[in-house]
């Protein structure tokens, strides 16, 4: 009977060891940069589409951009918030770098013409493994 539990708990911890570096080996090491958006009163569908799809054309004009989602399927506004976000923004960069990098950069400057202007408010949330 002892030596069953010893190789039952030989066992479970081989497969709790080998998850566990599974888990390590599938985590992407790529930066996710989340913009929840509230637009100006007054904005366009026209001026929307163009921010988009300037957000959309980044990873074109910024190599450490891989990627850009822009059609949110769900938007949780917290009960009782002043300002209703209607908008979610999605960019994946390569790396912590990439990120760091893309600030002020002529790729940055150029979608901001499109979108500073009728951003009413926005809060960002960068996610990261590493």
């Amino acid at each position: 009977m002892m030596k069953k539990l010893m190789m039952i708990a030989i066992a479970t911890g081989a497969l709790m060891l080998g998850a566990t570096t599974f888990a390590a080996e599938t985590a992407p090491k790529s930066v996710i940069h989340v913009v929840t958006v509230a637009w100006k009163e007054g904005t366009t569908p026209e001026q929307i589409k163009a921010a988009l799809d300037g957000a959309k054309a980044l990873p074109a004009q910024f190599k450490g951009i891989t990627r850009v989602w822009t059609k949110p399927l769900k938007i949780q506004n917290a009960p009782g918030a002043e300002v209703k976000k209607d908008q979610v923004i999605v960019m994946e960069f390569a790396s912590e770098q990439a990120l760091k990098d893309y600030d002020g950069s002529d790729a940055q400057k150029a979608w901001y013409k499109a979108y500073t202007p009728i951003r009413r408010q926005s809060t960002t949330f960068d996610i990261t493994n590493e």
